[in-house]
């Protein structure tokens, strides 16, 4: 039994859809099929999920929505029309898209929401309409029908644990049901969606409460690359992750899987492949719990910028009992989220993503550093980058950190900071952003180029 999740490029258009029809025929195990939101059909198109929020927009600054709704309600009838659907199901459609407009503004906190899931929510009415028109037995089924029930987080919604149990309920459907991703329902009835790129949640969460065999994850490329093509040219496909190492290079920059949707599907154990709509027999990559087979030591490279790291010295800040827990507590207070914390002995660095340090923030840390922690020196480093090399086996491999730093030298990349966890899946370097890209191929040439293997 499988639970497939299509994105947004696979469900753009009519011919999208043609291909997504032989998928699920092809097939008798994929009984779950999880949507998103049409996406744009070339570079210049707009996203369902985009134009929703122009319409939001519209509609709380009390303009004219009109041309919003008839943009969107246009959009689903070109696919309509070009497969050949009765237009009772856009009636439907439109109907939805026009009784948002309806919505009471004032003390509703879930409008964006509900504004933002009706891409989704739409998009599988119409493809439940397509399956049957063309012999599969399928049935468009709400999240809150299904069992999809979150917690009252607007824009940030997580599964409630007792969900799992109605979920498993669908197992005794003879139809393909087919679910809406991005978004579920609170206790009290409202739409409430996961955090953008949620459709990918929405399918791992189905697969952990069906009990999947297989979570299909079906995308635009032909799995997950070693490193970024736009950085790389060509880099080799990935055959399989476990889903620690999927975990670290998400991270990092691997935007292919929204990093949050391997939770439900890692701890209900449920191998996930994440396969290319537009060429489904190639194997794609799988992500599993443990390898089948030894591996190369290191399995991926990725790389982020927009990073800074408040740099900390104080003479004996070793021997100061709580000194760690004072800084992180300033941290805490202003709400800011940190990402790693190298050290040394009278050394503390604090990395964080750059839009968690406001000028207002950045000053009352110095303030609070200097005067009541009495630092000696304290300065904030800018344009940072973090370049991740990432495999479980690399624990069990002599030299991998030489080859990296070393790789890097013959560049002359100065490498301002290494981490590495004790699980030792990972080994993150800082750099400065202007290097990011020629560390990058540099370390991919020094372990995947095939004369440079460990």
């Amino acid at each position: 039994m499988k639970v497939i999740k299509f994105g947004g490029s696979s469900l753009a258009s009519a011919q999208q859809l043609k291909k997504v029809l032989d998928i699920v025929k092809a097939d008798a195990e994929r009984r779950f099929v999880v949507v998103s939101a049409p996406g744009k059909r070339n570079a210049e198109d707009t996203k369902v999920t985009d134009a929703l929020i122009r319409y939001y927009r519209s509609y709380t600054d009390d303009a004219d929505v009109s041309a919003d709704q008839n943009w969107i309600i246009d959009r689903y009838k070109s696919i309509i029309d070009e497969l050949g659907l009765s237009h009772s199901i856009l009636d439907k459609i439109a109907a939805a898209i026009t009784e948002l407009a309806t919505l009471p503004i004032e003390g509703n906190d879930f409008l964006y929401d509900t504004f933002l899931a009706a891409g989704e929510d739409n998009n599988a009415k119409l493809i439940a309409a397509y399956f049957r028109q063309n012999g599969v037995p399928a049935r468009y089924m709400h999240p809150g029908k299904a069992g999809i029930i979150v917690s009252s987080e607007p824009g940030n919604a997580r599964i409630l644990p007792g969900s799992y149990d109605k979920l498993e309920e669908l197992c005794d459907s003879d139809e393909v049901l087919v679910i809406p991703g991005f978004f579920g329902v609170t206790v009290d009835n409202q739409i409430c969606t996961f955090s953008r790129g949620g459709s990918d949640i929405s399918g791992s969460i189905v697969a952990a409460g069906v009990k999947a065999d297989l979570y299909e994850n079906f995308t635009d490329v032909d799995g997950i690359f070693a490193a970024h093509p736009g950085v790389v040219h060509k880099p080799h496909s990935i055959k399989e992750l476990t889903y620690r190492e999927m975990r670290e290079l998400a991270y990092a920059g691997f935007s292919v899987l929204h990093d949050e949707a391997l939770i439900p599907a890692y701890r209900g154990r449920i191998p996930l492949v994440i396969k290319n709509t537009n060429n489904p027999n190639h194997p794609g990559t799988r992500i599993v719990l443990q390898h089948s087979h030894q591996e190369t030591p290191v399995v991926g490279i990725s790389g982020d910028d927009k990073f800074v790291s408040i740099n900390i010295s104080k003479y004996l800040m070793n021997r100061e009992v709580g000194f760690g827990r004072k800084v992180l507590q300033i941290l805490e207070e202003l709400n800011i989220r940190w990402e790693h914390i190298p050290t040394g002995i009278d050394d503390m660095s604090i990395v964080l993503r750059e839009r968690e340090l406001t000028p207002i923030k950045e000053q009352e840390i110095m303030t609070q550093l200097t005067r009541n922690l009495g630092v000696d020196e304290v300065e904030i480093e800018r344009d940072l980058s973090i370049i991740m090399i990432v495999g479980e086996n690399m624990k069990n491999q002599v030299g991998v950190m030489s080859t990296a730093t070393k790789a890097m030298s013959d560049k002359n990349i100065n490498i301002e900071m290494i981490s590495q966890g004790s699980s030792e899946v990972s080994v993150m370097f800082v750099i400065k952003s202007e290097q990011e890209k020629s560390a990058v191929r540099a370390i991919y040439k020094a372990f995947f180029e095939k004369d440079n293997l460990v």
